[in-house]
């Protein structure tokens, strides 16, 4: 885990403080920046968000999916968890929490808003960096590559219907232009970017791409800090007047993550699944691909809305939660061993 992903959180909260800070001194530079828009897209947070994602789809293997057929058991309940329960789970706690026990605290102009920012961050599986988090917690990495291609060639197809149903559900308008082109945007096209980079650089061997890979990586998050302070620059006033929004919404996430991780570690414990599957099993359904949801939250309420704040906050808290659920998972290696019965080998091996 490098320097900066250890310290993810502190560099989020500092970029937080910096975009309020700005949003309240200097307003009229934050809408300036925010009127940069060719056809409802910003131009700089655009930018950011395509070099924000496409180092992260660059590790993606689809080759790798020729492995789903070692590990059924793991990548059944991979799919089942964050396409089955996850999306409709979060939509229920934020129907639960925002829309009812918060409500009164909240302004009832954003509550909508809000909603639809939870939805999108249940819809999006973590993509980049269930890396980290498989790696920290010993985990098998071929099937890591296996469910993570798995799961973006899934979210191609299945992203939009399901966030479109949710709002739906939710009584949202679904504004399914901007839906089908924020996918297409911020799924397909960076995804053939990553994808035909990867291809060309592997001609070269694979250290060329480790190389690259590494090289690279430091672009995204810093493509991440700097989306995440434009997007506190706009949100900085209604920030000030009401702190205890963040912390309102940090709530549902926060119990979202719980209970995704337990879901599925629980279900890869009862079907016999190896520790070192089962670690990366979890933490894919346990942490979200908040970049994608940031972007889609921008290009369908704007830099302003409650759904972009909601992802964010998504973001501020996803990586001490998904920190200590490694260390649980960890540690918890010996009473998870002690109920399996037959486990399935580990990728590569028969």
């Amino acid at each position: 885990m490098s320097f900066f992903e250890r310290w993810l959180t502190l560099w989020v909260f500092l970029c937080i403080v910096a975009g309020t800070t700005l949003g309240v001194a200097t307003p009229e530079l934050a809408q300036a920046v925010g009127g940069l828009e060719v056809a409802q897209v910003n131009i700089p947070v655009g930018v950011l968000i395509w070099v924000m994602i496409i180092p992260m789809l660059m590790k993606v293997d689809f080759e790798s999916l020729y492995q789903v057929r070692q590990q059924k058991s793991a990548i059944a309940i991979t799919l089942f968890v964050n396409w089955t329960v996850k999306p409709f789970s979060m939509a229920l706690l934020g129907w639960l929490f925002i829309r009812h026990l918060f409500a009164p605290f909240l302004p009832a102009a954003q509550i909508d808003s809000y909603l639809a920012g939870l939805i999108l961050l249940g819809a999006a599986p973590c993509t980049a960096m269930v890396f980290v988090w498989s790696n920290l917690c010993r985990g098998d990495a071929n099937f890591t590559l296996t469910q993570v291609a798995l799961n973006d060639l899934v979210m191609v197809f299945a992203f939009a219907p399901i966030v479109a149903l949710l709002l739906g559900v939710s009584a949202i308008p679904v504004p399914w232009d901007t839906l089908l082109l924020s996918v297409v945007m911020y799924i397909v096209v960076p995804l053939a970017i990553a994808q035909f980079a990867r291809h060309r650089l592997r001609q070269r061997g694979e250290a060329a791409l480790q190389r690259a890979l590494v090289s690279i990586g430091p672009f995204s998050i810093a493509a991440l800090l700097a989306t995440l302070v434009l997007l506190f620059a706009f949100q900085g006033l209604a920030i000030i007047e009401q702190p205890l929004i963040i912390a309102m919404l940090a709530v549902p996430i926060l119990l979202q993550g719980l209970f995704i991780a337990a879901l599925g570690y629980g279900l890869n414990r009862k079907f016999c699944v190896s520790h070192a599957v089962a670690g990366p099993s979890t933490m894919i359904g346990a942490s979200n691909f908040f970049e994608l949801a940031v972007a889609v939250a921008i290009a369908l309420y704007g830099f302003d809305s409650g759904a972009a704040l909601a992802t964010v906050v998504g973001v501020l808290i996803e990586v001490p939660v998904m920190l200590w659920l490694v260390r649980v998972v960890n540690r918890s290696k010996v009473w998870y061993e002690a109920g399996l019965s037959h486990p399935e080998p580990l990728s590569g091996t028969h």
